[in-house]
């Protein structure tokens, strides 16, 4: 069978399969393409664009990827950048297979994370670029790192990469080796990596290490950024290493002596230390005597006199003060001071100001339900028990007859320096009423007066001298009365009798029916008072007044 001459012109050129790579020489440059010849009937031409970067020379031998051999022109489509495409991905695709390594430059920052080149274009999730996911993506691109090829979609031509497990498997390295080479005691060096309310993670070269709060400092410390920040470096030591679960503890205190191991030597008691206030709370503030060593002044130790609500009324955070070391506790790092200790006591020598038996002026500075208290100088005051206000009157709360602010005289009952108390009473000032009262009132005595109370017992009226005495309900009419509001109310004035005066027990009997009594009658009137048992039918004037509903006194509308 004979040739045709187009046949015998194509079979002179080496077999050339489109799709693949072949080798070609460069025959002339022009500004927009390339020529090269590639042992064919035609050249090839190569966009210049393909070629940026490069500095290539006519003669130059370079490989193509054989796209078409005859286009409409006649002349053999060729790419360089598609030979190097495909050559670059059979790469990839075997490095893949075989779990390595690439290197690659990010090139731009796309919706996700970045594109890389590695000779092909690749996509590195965002959240792949890094063990902590980082803030700005831009900073990454222009530069080269290593990545592990995670996913290769051959048909799409798609290449998932991933820097974040090459720093993992880098520092799971970095980790055995630190771990294998280090025991406690050992100082090394950390970057702050992360910190939390309980302590400070410190990257060791690969190997987190916790440094907990409490192994920070020997002082007081309400958290660890007052102490560290992220990026600083630190000194450390090694406490404890778990090599099982790839722990390691970390202390920084322990850098330096512990200031409590002869602080009794240091701070005797009684001593006075000069400190800065650290932190102010309701109970106290807390001072630093020296680095790592705080001790309390508990508001109670803060003055003598001067009554301090809180702490802060008189100190602030960094204020300069002096005090006196009260107590020391070594096993739980406490120190007690005080303040006050620096002046003396002026409770030390009270009795000798204000010695019992003494008549004193102050006001009333606070009243309670069981007294007054009454300011006898700055800082000292001594309380009025209401048992103490009147020698006659039940008062059942101070404010009946004293208010806030009052000037009133008194007497010193009682002085306890221990627990800094002095007892003072109104009714001291005079004499008992009661120690002559049966020379003021006897039995017989027609008496007048006005209704001050009223029980369901009786009435209790006002006498002389605020002296109450007790109609009895019975003693009210010779009638039966059921209510003793039936005949009388508070403030009504009525005359009676004075049928029993008891010293003892401080009760004067009355007897309004007994007015116009002869005698023999009366009598016989005050022998049935008698009668009468106090727990029921009569009580002493003290605990009558509990049951009395309503009260008068002169002067009230």
């Amino acid at each position: 069978m004979s040739l045709t001459l187009s046949e015998l012109i194509a079979g002179s050129f080496r077999q050339l399969h489109e799709g693949s790579i072949v080798k070609g020489r460069i025959l002339e440059i022009k500004p927009q393409i390339i020529l090269v010849d590639i042992g064919y009937k035609s050249e090839g031409a190569i966009p210049s664009g393909e070629f940026e970067d490069e500095d290539i020379q006519v003669g130059d031998e370079i490989e193509v990827l054989l796209e078409r051999l005859e286009n409409d022109e006649g002349m053999v489509v060729l790419s360089k950048e598609k030979a190097a495409h495909k050559q670059n991905w059979d790469k990839i695709y075997q490095v893949f297979l075989a779990g390595g390594l690439v290197k690659g430059k990010v090139k731009s920052v796309v919706k996700g994370g970045l594109m890389v080149n590695v000779g092909v274009e690749a996509f590195l999730p965002g959240s792949q670029i890094d063990i902590i996911p980082p803030r700005d993506l831009n900073e990454y691109v222009g530069k080269v790192y290593e990545f592990k090829i995670v996913r290769v979609n051959d048909e799409r031509k798609n290449i998932v990469l991933s820097r974040r497990e090459v720093i993992e498997a880098e520092r799971a390295e970095q980790r055995q080796k630190f771990l294998d080479g280090v025991t406690p005691g050992d100082k090394v060096e950390g970057i702050v990596k992360n910190i939390t309310d309980f302590g400070v993670f410190v990257d060791l070269n690969g190997m987190d290490g916790l440094l907990h709060i409490t192994d920070m400092t020997w002082g007081r410390l309400n958290h660890p950024s007052e102490m560290v920040a992220i990026g600083q470096k630190l000194q450390v030591q090694i406490l404890e290493v778990n090599r099982e679960k790839e722990r390691v503890s970390l202390g920084l205190k322990q850098m330096a002596n512990n200031p409590w191991d002869n602080i009794e030597a240091r701070f005797p008691v009684g001593t006075k230390v000069p400190g800065t206030v650290t932190k102010l709370v309701a109970y106290g503030a807390f001072v630093e005597v020296e680095e790592g060593v705080e001790g309390l002044i508990h508001v109670s130790e803060l003055s003598w006199t001067k009554r301090i609500a809180r702490p802060s009324d008189v100190l602030q955070v960094g204020q300069k003060v002096d005090a006196v070391v009260l107590g020391i506790n070594k096993d739980e790092r406490k120190i007690s001071l005080g303040v006050r200790q620096l002046d003396s006591n002026p409770w030390d020598d009270i009795d000798g100001r204000f010695p019992i038996g003494k008549k004193i002026t102050g006001k009333v500075r606070n009243l309670t339900a069981y007294g007054a208290f009454v300011e006898l100088e700055e800082g000292i005051d001594g309380m009025i028990h209401v048992s103490d206000l009147s020698w006659t009157r039940k008062i059942n709360h101070p404010s009946e007859i004293l208010k806030k602010g009052q000037e009133v005289e008194a007497q010193i009952l009682e002085i306890d320096k221990t627990n800094q108390r002095i007892s003072l009473g109104i009714k001291q000032i005079d004499a008992d009423p009661w120690s002559l009262i049966d020379s003021r009132f006897k039995v017989g005595d027609l008496v007048k007066g006005r209704v001050a109370k009223i029980a369901s017992f009786g009435a209790f009226v006002e006498l002389e001298d605020d002296i109450d005495g007790l109609v009895h309900i019975s003693q009210l009419s010779e009638d039966h009365v059921n209510r003793v509001k039936d005949v009388l109310n508070v403030g009504d004035e009525v005359e009676a009798r004075v049928i029993k005066v008891d010293k003892v027990e401080r009760r004067i009997g009355l007897s309004v029916k007994a007015v116009n009594y002869d005698e023999a009658a009366l009598k016989k009137e005050s022998q049935a008072f008698d009668a009468l048992r106090p727990t029921t039918d009569l009580v002493g004037l003290e605990q009558a007044f509990k049951f009395a509903t309503e009260e008068y006194r002169p002067g009230q509308s």
